[in-house]
C-alpha cells in the first residue's frame, strides 16, 4: 500500500473502496467512541455499507470535490482524515477527523491533518481551511487550535447525528497564516 509517513511507524494513505472490510471492522469496534461525534458510525454497519461510504468518496476524489485517507499504525487502520468538501475553483476546502480510542494521544490526528493542509495550501493553492467540530468535542478543538487555526464563532444547529440537531464549531486557517507559521 502506498503511504506517506507520519513517523513513529504510522502512515497515511488512500482509504478505498477495497479497504470496506477492515475499515467496516474498524468503525464496529470503535462505535461508541465516534458515535457521538461522526455520521458515518451510524450508517456503516457491514462490509456493503462500508463499500458504499468509500466508494462515494472514490468517485468525488474523481471529480476532485472530497478526499479520504486512512492513518495506519503499523498494518492496523486506526482512524481517518479527510476533505468533506474540497472546493478547487473557490480555493476552500473542510478537513475532517476520526480517530481509534486505542490510537489517541500519539498525536497521529495533528499529524496527519498537518499534512492534508500541507497538500491543499501549498500544492492545491487553497486558500482556506476550514475545520468544524461539535463545541462538546474537546479533543478535536484542542487539535484545531494545535493547528493555528483561529475560532469563528458557532453554526447554531447546523448539523445532525442520530437525528438530533447539533451545533458546529468553526474554525479555519488561512494560506498567508500556513505560509507564515513559525
Amino acid at each position: 500500500m502506498l503511504v506517506y509517513s507520519l513517523g513513529d511507524d504510522a502512515g497515511l494513505g488512500p482509504l478505498e473502496p477495497w479497504h470496506a472490510a477492515e475499515f467496516a471492522a474498524v468503525v464496529d469496534n470503535a462505535r461508541e467512541h465516534l458515535a457521538p461525534w461522526i455520521p458515518f458510525a451510524h450508517t456503516v454497519n457491514d462490509i456493503n455499507s462500508a463499500r458504499a461510504f468509500l466508494q462515494r468518496f472514490a468517485d468525488s476524489h474523481a471529480m476532485d470535490s472530497r478526499h479520504c485517507y486512512g492513518i495506519w499504525l503499523g498494518d492496523r487502520l486506526v482512524g481517518g482524515v479527510l476533505f468533506p468538501r474540497f472546493d478547487a475553483l473557490d480555493g476552500v476546502c473542510e478537513v475532517g477527523v476520526w480517530l481509534t480510542p486505542e490510537a489517541q494521544g500519539l498525536g497521529l490526528v495533528t499529524r496527519a491533518a498537518r499534512a492534508l493542509i500541507d497538500w491543499a495550501i501549498l500544492d492545491r493553492g487553497m486558500s482556506r481551511v476550514e475545520w468544524r467540530t461539535d463545541p462538546r468535542n474537546a479533543r478535536s478543538k484542542a487539535v484545531a487550535g494545535r493547528l493555528g487555526m483561529t475560532f469563528e464563532g458557532v453554526l447554531r444547529s447546523s448539523f445532525v447525528v442520530r437525528g438530533e440537531r447539533r451545533d458546529t464549531e468553526m474554525w479555519s486557517l488561512l494560506a498567508d497564516e500556513w505560509h507564515n507559521r513559525s
